[in-house]
């Protein structure tokens, strides 16, 4: 989303997010949306591989999933809304450059081993690597910022 438009505000941020996730399905359709569903640290450590094959890679793997800095919780806030990151235009280009450059097999050769010994199928990785490529291209060509949510 453009940056213009976020309020560095969890309430607000986390109704937002709650509402984006009730449109889920068309935010995903139209390209602005893209969620894991229970294996974001998996994804995060195959990104993160990166940082063993390349010393010019050093926390560029870090970007996409955990990337950014926490947005925190106003006195007022529920404690029970989730934890929320915003990673701004200039992490979400490196972000983009990052997973462009990336090569999966690459990446996999560094944790495929750790993932298959734990049942995780390399195609499913591969989507992920895939989708989170085309998503961090479109945000960065736009110059958007990215919010990022955890929900347990």
């Amino acid at each position: 989303m453009a940056e213009s438009v976020i309020r560095d505000d969890h309430t607000w941020l986390a109704a937002f997010m709650s509402e984006a996730w009730e449109n889920h399905e068309d935010e995903y359709a139209a390209g602005i949306a893209h969620s894991i569903d229970k294996s974001w640290d998996a994804v995060n450590d195959l990104c993160a591989a990166a940082d063993a094959l390349s010393a010019d890679a050093q926390d560029s793997g870090n970007l996409p999933i955990y990337g950014g800095r926490p947005v925190p919780h106003s006195a007022d806030a529920d404690p029970s809304d989730p934890p929320m990151m915003l990673l701004e235009p200039a992490g979400v280009s490196q972000a983009a450059r990052f997973l462009t450059s990336a090569s999966f097999d690459e990446l996999w050769n560094v944790v495929g081993a750790r993932f298959s010994a734990l049942g995780r199928p390399r195609q499913e990785y591969l989507e992920h690597h895939r989708d989170l490529q085309g998503f961090y291209e479109r945000a960065a060509s736009a110059g958007h910022a990215v919010v990022k949510v955890v929900w347990a």
